[in-house]
């Protein structure tokens, strides 16, 4: 379910001024490209957590600094938390229709130095992995490679959130870059490492 709009305002708007003292101290310190890394969806899902980036991206355009933002998709860590926990109870909820592109964070580091080193690009193409998972397909190979099983409940997510994720507007845009590291080899990597196991 989506927020409601005064809290939805009450989130960009903290975002915005979190954003703009960062502008104002970067102003001071003569930076000459500020650089923003948000979320993909940012602008399409009607999420608070998702509207406050989309309040610090438009702090940093109206900063009248020369900028870049730079759009993720969830990193691979970060869905690797997220499964983990998922499977901590014995029944696994799982939202129907959502769908995630992993990329690899050391891409996401290198791609965040080159727009930082490169001229201010204004919004750039959004970068994610190379492939868009269904949760159930990622939770579905997470426990078949740590040899767990776990009983499996779909849900729907409701309200114009769910809509809006069961639509993809949470993944990156058409011109978007991707990443090379599939989820299946940080996967297994991971996993070797003892990192994720239960």
């Amino acid at each position: 379910m989506g927020a409601r709009p005064r809290t939805r305002r009450r989130a960009r708007l903290a975002s915005y001024r979190a954003a703009a003292n960062l502008v104002r101290a970067a102003r001071r310190a003569g930076v000459t490209h500020l650089v923003h890394v948000s979320v993909t969806g940012a602008d399409r899902v009607p999420l608070a957590w998702l509207r406050s980036k989309l309040g610090a991206e438009q702090a940093v355009a109206d900063a009248g600094l020369p900028w870049t933002v730079l759009r993720v998709a969830q990193v691979h860590d970060l869905v690797l938390r997220m499964l983990t926990a998922m499977t901590r109870l014995p029944v696994t909820p799982v939202p129907g229709g959502l769908r995630l592109q992993p990329v690899d964070a050391a891409e996401v580091a290198a791609r965040l130095v080159e727009v930082t080193l490169g001229a201010p690009a204004g919004l750039a193409p959004d970068l994610a992995g190379p492939a868009t998972h269904g949760l159930d397909e990622l939770l579905a190979g997470y426990l078949a490679a740590t040899g767990r099983r776990r009983l499996r409940l779909p849900v729907r997510l409701p309200g114009r959130a769910g809509r809006a994720y069961r639509s993809g507007a949470n993944l990156a845009r058409p011109d978007a870059t991707r990443g090379v590291r599939t989820w299946d080899d940080f996967l297994a990597d991971r996993l070797r490492r003892g990192v994720g196991q239960p």
